[in-house]
């Protein structure tokens, strides 16, 4: 105890230990499925100087550190059984409209930035999820309904604050620390240091359309197929999430659906005749196309979840897939085992390129430029499921991406991260893996940031 203790009289901010008040709510993941691993304290930082200092008494006192933002690692790995560094207080926002940049705290959440930009009715790449944190997002590079249109979050980045592994705090940019830089651009979280702040460049928030569809599970192959061959031609505007899912009962009688997401930087007549050959294939079950300015999009748009555990693997494609990798997917999503969770199982294409695809694979650590979609296989289940019905929904996510081989490259987004991936580095960060290590080990060469997938 007295270790924590002298870590507390160094700090501004709360520090929690177990049984405390706040202590669950700070330490745990999002992802239930991670839920086993408990923290032996939570620091809950006030500034980036609490942040200095817990790194610094943490590396003293070799306890392991977890940094955590939004709390929505997929492999909760912003959890340990160490010291969880909480960054949610650091969340000021600050617009500076001669320069049209903001600077944000490391640990702001989504919620917050759309209410602070929305009056300059500004923005930049963003994810759609209230509480994501913008830490998690920008560093495994950041892929959001605008970035076609817009680029990654990580390539709005103007510059980054940085605690490093011995407690200095630094700022990256494109003329100081350089190599830091382009590591925070898609080299994934919690690898170089802890990110405290962070400044973007916005652009004029864009009015357009959205659109949501859906189909009878009988379609399933043919809008797949279609919907890909109208995304390959789409105007970067254009973008959209092609989905199939099973509900809770799975193979019982659950409900399946095929669905299109999309949000379009134009008018909802240019998005009606955009889905078009979508629609000839068969009347949608619902077809709702309608104009929306930028805020009202962001709110339709948002993302919910019934909680719980889960998990997801990914693969990121150059090309469509084709009508007998599409046949696979569906027969599996039909055999998928069932849970407890509403959040069900299924698989997903969403369209990348456009202004992604314009950034030479060098210039930032983000490596899938070429990716024209991202495949991304997901199940999910309760705490309360029987260990069983865990299995049995794991076995069936890594036997479907096990399949999927066949027809997509063995390459997967950092920002979904996929604690039974084998080559994860490669899959990650493709070319780009080299000089991550390089600047790992530049900038923390005792690898006091680790975790089971850290560079």
């Amino acid at each position: 105890m007295t270790g924590w203790q002298a870590l507390r009289g160094l700090v501004d901010g709360e520090l929690r230990l177990p049984g405390d008040p706040g202590f669950a709510e700070t330490g745990s993941p999002v992802n239930r499925r991670f839920a086993a691993v408990r923290p032996a304290a939570v620091l809950s930082a006030a500034h980036a100087g609490d942040v200095a200092l817990a790194v610094e008494w943490a590396r003293t006192e070799s306890v392991p550190l977890a940094v955590r933002g939004g709390g929505h690692s997929y492999a909760g790995y912003c959890v340990s059984t160490g010291l969880v560094l909480d960054l949610r207080n650091l969340a000021g926002i600050r617009f500076d409209p001669d320069t049209g940049q903001v600077t944000v705290g490391g640990g702001t959440p989504m919620r917050a930035l759309y209410a602070a930009l929305r009056p300059y009715d500004v923005t930049f790449p963003l994810g759609n999820s209230d509480t994501v944190g913008i830490g998690g997002l920008t560093l495994g590079g950041g892929v959001t309904t605008i970035s076609r249109a817009h680029g990654l979050t990580c390539d709005a980045l103007v510059s980054t604050d940085v605690v490093l592994a011995d407690g200095t705090r630094v700022t990256a940019s494109a003329r100081e620390h350089p190599d830091l830089f382009w590591a925070c651009q898609g080299g994934g979280g919690g690898n170089f240091g802890v990110n405290t702040g962070f400044t973007f460049r916005t652009r004029p928030a864009p009015a357009g359309s959205t659109c949501l569809a859906l189909w009878s599970w009988p379609h399933a192959v043919d809008v797949l197929a279609t919907m890909q061959e109208i995304m390959l031609t789409a105007p970067d505007g254009f973008s959209a999430r092609i989905g199939i899912a099973r509900s809770s009962n799975g193979a019982d009688g659950g409900d399946s659906a095929v669905s299109v997401v999309g949000h379009h930087l134009g008018p909802s007549a240019e998005l009606r005749e955009l889905m078009a050959p979508a629609f000839a294939i068969a009347a949608p079950g619902r077809a709702d196309i309608e104009d929306r300015d930028f805020w009202a999009a962001a709110t339709y748009l948002h993302h919910s979840s019934a909680g719980g555990a889960f998990a997801v693997r990914t693969r990121c494609t150059p090309h469509e897939i084709d009508d007998a990798g599409l046949t696979t997917l569906v027969r599996a999503v039909d055999k998928w085992p069932g849970s407890g969770n509403p959040d069900g199982a299924g698989a997903a294409l969403f369209a990348w390129g456009g202004a992604i695809s314009r950034v030479p694979v060098a210039d930032t650590a983000f490596p899938h430029r070429d990716t024209r979609f991202l495949l991304s296989l997901d199940t999910s289940w309760t705490e309360a499921d029987p260990p069983e019905t865990v299995r049995a929904n794991l076995e069936w996510l890594h036997a479907l991406h096990a399949a999927t081989g066949e027809f997509a490259p063995d390459a997967a987004y950092v920002n979904f991260t996929d604690p039974d991936l084998e080559g994860w580095q490669r899959a990650y960060y493709g070319p780009n893996a080299g000089r991550l290590a390089e600047v790992k080990r530049r900038y923390d060469p005792d690898r006091f940031f680790t975790f089971p997938q850290a560079v």
